[in-house]
């Protein structure tokens, strides 16, 4: 593996996530949003040499360990789980607000009311600047309640990690797969994280779309970024649509299948495209859309689709069922998920081929030792195997990080 020993070379690369881990260990950096609307450090060479060491042995960019329970069983795509089934929140004001089924905001709640954490580490949206979201601290059940719901836009997760290790609290953290990452890469450095982070949970990923994608919406829509009060970019129903206020009382409704239902326009990050891991493999829970054949054909009540992976987790979703918070339904089965998620099956099995890619580019490479790939590999057809090689190299190698 071609490892880098700085972080202009992963983001020259176009392997930075933006989750601001950078900021987070290197004061003098912070998260900036680039001219296609992707958060990255500023500046570059803000780090000290000890600082960018430890960030590059880290940084999830090219590092993915998954956090191993061992014990249960291990699925190809799924990795290792102890159970999958249906759930949802059984309040029906968390159900209809949060993202899915409002399985991540329950349990967060259920954690701070049952007093087994002081706060949950998530995000939410930006009061300020409604189209960019901010990491938050949330003590109470109101407050998680308030940054339910999916956010498709750049975040930096990460940036407050170290103000959330120094309140010396337990505490549980729900974040993108690659943000788990992260913290699990970290925590080989900091003993605190395991002490301290009692809860990982996440969502099942489908890639973090940059700031254009929103902006392409307000200009299409003929709305001027400084007079949005709100961009809800999901939730209020399973999937939910797409709401826009602005200062001057207008407002915009866009369904969740008119917005999405041309891939070419999702806006992903490059580094998306390459995610080993976008299922939650450092997660106690992960939670999933459960739409057959991968879209929604309309609106419903809200289902998720629940990845226990480990004893901590399966303890957390049967101790919530039982106080109330979370009701589970039938199970599910790998060959379930996969059509549930069929986008995250063909993804994977083209990753060590656009990994060869980036090699033959010269460029930088995922180190995800524990993903299974090469076995996954072999499930792609054969003549797209090359493709997928060569159309990597064309992407990474020509255009590096287009942000």
């Amino acid at each position: 593996m071609n490892t880098p020993t700085k972080i202009n070379t992963i983001v020259d690369a176009g392997l930075c996530i933006g989750c601001g881990l950078c900021e987070a260990l290197a004061s003098r950096v912070s998260m900036q949003t680039t001219a296609s609307g992707s958060l990255r450090p500023s500046p570059m060479d803000g780090f000290t040499e000890a600082e960018e060491s430890l960030l590059c042995s880290v940084c999830p960019g090219i590092h993915i360990t998954p956090a191993i329970a061992n014990s249960g069983d291990t699925d190809p795509v799924w990795g290792q789980h102890l159970q999958m089934h249906y759930a949802w929140a059984t309040d029906s004001q968390t159900r209809y607000i949060g993202a899915t089924g409002g399985v991540l905001t329950a349990l967060g709640q259920y954690l701070i009311k049952s007093g087994q954490v002081k706060f949950v580490y998530h995000v939410k949206a930006d009061d300020q600047q409604p189209l960019h979201s901010h990491a938050c601290m949330s003590e109470s059940s109101a407050q998680v309640l308030d940054g339910a719901g999916s956010r498709y836009a750049p975040v930096a997760p990460l940036t407050g990690l170290q103000t959330a290790l120094d309140r010396n609290q337990p505490f549980a953290v729900i974040a993108k797969p690659c943000d788990l990452s992260a913290i699990e890469n970290l925590a080989a450095k900091d003993a605190r994280i395991k002490q301290l982070i009692r809860f990982r949970l996440t969502m099942v990923c489908g890639g973090q779309s940059t700031a254009k994608k929103a902006r392409d919406v307000l200009n299409k829509a003929g709305i001027k970024e400084s007079t949005v009060t709100l961009y809800r970019h999901r939730g209020h129903g399973n999937p939910g649509p797409t709401r826009i206020e602005t200062d001057d009382e207008r407002s915009l409704e866009i369904s969740y299948q008119d917005l999405w239902q041309d891939e070419a326009g999702w806006q992903l990050e490059s580094r998306c495209k390459l995610c080993p891991d976008a299922l939650g493999e450092c997660a106690d829970v992960a939670a999933a859309d459960v739409w057959p054949g991968g879209s929604p054909t309309g609106e419903d009540a809200g289902f998720n689709g629940v990845v226990v992976r480990t004893e901590a987790g399966r303890e957390l979703i049967n101790k919530a069922t039982n106080a109330g918070y979370l009701t589970q339904g039938e199970p599910i089965t790998t060959d379930q998920f996969n059509d549930f998620q069929p986008h995250q099956v063909k993804k994977k099995q083209t990753l060590k081929w656009r990994y060869l890619g980036l090699e033959r580019a010269g460029l930088p490479t995922i180190n995800a030792p524990l993903s299974r790939l090469d076995t996954l590999a072999e499930q792609l057809p054969v003549e797209q195997r090359s493709a997928e090689t060569t159309g990597t190299m064309k992407r990474f190698g020509s255009a590096g990080d287009d942000s």
